[in-house]
């Protein structure tokens, strides 16, 4: 089997992954405040709770990816993980419960179901990749593969549940994750862990690099995760055009996979921590712009989507590679990489719980509430969606500065 080949296989299952994750972080605040009336502020702290307890939970996953990778047991694990995501996903965006109260709870349960699995899945995958090693080159390649799977599932996530209904998005989910785990199975195997033990989270603090690629990740993911959060407000009352929604995603998503090889270019000429802050600094021009848009400005809308999606295509390639050098890099591979990945992902879990503990509670202060028409309302959507993850991303472009120094 050929590397690009063995790639694939291995990344197929980030297809299934991601089609969970659109919903989850785009579609359920509205979902849930559009149909179902429940405040904003309320969903914003019950995202930030659930997510919270999913971060804590995080690094345990890492660990237990470790103990797994690469032993018979692994795929019977894959594959109840599996079944819970699918089941608990269907749960959440069909409730069988009325009431702010009791939605609420339906909720929360189906949530912390949906992100038990989707971690344990999540870390394991991420984690496969990083300890069948390689130079950065390799690791580009396998997460190239992975993230260019994973936008397809995006794709088809942010327009099927408008086309066709929860119900028929929920059986598409479940033929994805079935695909992509049947797919690993073929795919490249790791090594079993090489010691007896996983490296306790203090020796993976320990490591000055990872923490300040960390903190890099935190300010960009947080900034990544309130226009998510935000996206479907922003185009129903900012630009009054909720039926070009897929529209926006599909080159969102159509953008950010075209320039994947145009990224695996770049990091062979500049190296991976310039090609993260080019991409960086493109995202900021495109999210400048869209706080002067008007509404009706559907095709200038479309135009930031598609520059801030090659952009992504940064966000999606890069981070993870770098993350699996440093941990080869500081002696680590072959023992602990879902011990550092359980930390990379429960920062990414803290990046969603603070865009939506900060956007939601924000925008209802400032006067917003969904379906406004007001001045002062829309200004405060624009800034907020547009504006806010601006300064946070010049904050993680001038630390990355740090990092590559």
């Amino acid at each position: 089997m050929n590397t690009h080949a063995a790639s694939a296989r291995y990344g197929l299952l980030g297809a299934g992954l991601a089609f969970v994750a659109l919903p989850l972080h785009v579609h359920l605040p509205a979902h849930y405040a559009t149909h179902y009336g429940v405040p904003l502020a309320a969903l914003g702290a019950l995202l930030l709770a659930v997510r919270g307890l999913d971060a804590v939970l995080d690094p345990w996953f890492g660990r237990w990816a470790d103990r797994l990778l690469g032993t018979p047991r692994l795929p019977a694990r894959l594959l109840a993980a599996g079944v819970v995501l699918a089941l608990a996903f269907a749960a959440l965006f069909q409730p069988a419960v009325s009431g702010t109260a009791a939605l609420l709870a339906w909720a929360a349960v189906a949530l912390v179901a949906c992100y038990v699995a989707f971690s344990l899945l999540s870390i394991t995958h991420q984690a496969w990749a990083a300890r069948l090693g390689g130079g950065e080159a390799a690791q580009t390649r396998l997460v190239a593969w992975r993230e260019g799977f994973a936008l397809l599932g995006v794709i088809v996530a942010s327009v099927l549940p408008t086309a066709a209904g929860w119900g028929v998005t929920s059986a598409v989910l479940a033929v994805a994750l079935a695909a992509g785990l049947l797919a690993l199975r073929g795919a490249p195997t790791p090594p079993a862990r090489a010691g007896r033990h996983v490296a306790p989270g203090v020796a993976v603090w320990g490591v000055a690099a990872f923490r300040r690629l960390l903190a890099v990740h935190l300010l960009n993911g947080t900034a990544a995760a309130i226009p998510a959060t935000l996206l479907v407000f922003f185009v129903t009352d900012r630009l009054q055009t909720p039926d070009q929604q897929g529209l926006y995603l599909a080159a969102y998503f159509l953008a950010a996979a075209a320039s994947l090889p145009l990224w695996l270019r770049l990091v062979a000429w500049m190296g991976g921590v310039r090609a993260w802050q080019l991409g960086m600094g493109l995202a900021v021009l495109a999210f400048c712009s869209a706080a002067v848009l008007r509404p009706g400005d559907g095709a200038a809308f479309l135009a930031i989507c598609i520059g801030s999606g090659a952009a992504l295509g940064a966000d999606l390639a890069l981070p993870t590679a770098l993350l699996a050098g440093v941990v080869q890099r500081a002696g680590h591979g072959g023992q602990a990489e879902g011990a550092f990945f359980g930390w990379w992902h429960a920062a990414t879990k803290l990046n969603l719980a603070l865009a939506a503990a900060l956007a939601l509670p924000l925008l209802q202060a400032l006067g917003y509430t969904p379906g406004t028409r007001d001045a002062a309302g829309l200004a405060a959507l624009s800034f907020t969606y547009a504006l806010l993850p601006c300064v946070l991303k010049l904050m993680a472009v001038a630390l990355l500065h740090g990092v590559r120094r």
